[in-house]
């Protein structure tokens, strides 16, 4: 646990002195919610205000993301050598990429925090009481997790630095063909199937059902199940990538 708490508060340090990264993290989100709103939203109909629609979409976006940037902290670590140095002084593979996870959380934590502030001040007016918040927070740090276990597993696989920056760009679209942006009937017949069963659409409308006060449905069951999945499987993965990886 003390090897734990050293790495995270390095992990935090490093992302506080990476300032362009840390800033671009938290820039985009309000950039790409202020650009649908007021440059597309006025072409989208989705039935209620497009920055209510818009918003938990604008957020996984933004939490997936930052998520996903681990996987290139990973990647530095390990072909930096400094794994080396830890290694000698008997520091455990679970320690260091807990470090990673844990800014992870933290760095999305002011992230999404900033998106919300954003998007009250341009009109959005969820109608959670404080459970709802509560369960659609824990459903948004459960999705960050495990986007972030997921995201050291490929900074493990990954070659280099550059290879690991890719996988940020893949995370960056994806939810792109998901309810988040527009309803997912709008979009071609053969691209349903992808976007109804990839794992930000459900995460997506069960935050949005709970800020808005409106019946989750079978949606916060399958959020639950991919998260779910996705954590303990790059959780696993990790661990052994980290053992092959350090010898």
């Amino acid at each position: 646990m003390s090897d734990a708490l050293v790495m995270i508060e390095r992990s935090v340090r490093l992302s506080g002195r990476t300032v362009d990264a840390l800033l671009f993290s938290l820039a985009l989100p309000v950039i790409v919610m202020l650009l649908f709103v007021y440059l597309f939203g006025g072409a989208i109909d989705t039935g209620t205000a497009y920055v209510t629609y818009v918003v938990p979409g604008v957020i996984l976006l933004c939490a997936g993301y930052s998520a996903a940037a681990t996987a290139v902290t990973v990647a530095q670590d390990m072909t930096s050598g400094v794994i080396d140095r830890f290694r000698s002084m008997d520091v455990g593979g679970v320690a260091i990429l807990a470090g990673h996870v844990v800014a992870s959380l933290a760095r999305n934590t002011i992230s999404i925090a900033l998106v919300f502030g954003v998007a009250l001040l341009i009109g959005f007016r969820p109608q959670a009481g404080p459970l709802e918040w509560l369960a659609a927070s824990s459903v948004l740090l459960l999705f960050v997790l495990a986007m972030s276990w997921l995201s050291a597993a490929v900074g493990l696989l990954a070659s280099s630095v550059e290879a690991a920056s890719g996988f940020t760009f893949f995370v960056l679209f994806l939810p792109y063909p998901s309810s988040a942006f527009v309803p997912i009937d709008t979009m071609p017949g053969w691209l349903h199937g992808f976007a109804e069963h990839q794992p930000a659409t459900p995460v997506i409308e069960t935050v949005r059902a709970l800020l808005l006060g409106t019946a989750v449905g079978g949606s916060g069951w399958q959020a639950l199940a991919w998260c779910g999945g996705l954590l303990l499987v790059s959780m696993a993965l990790s661990a052994v990538l980290f053992r092959r990886r350090a010898r």
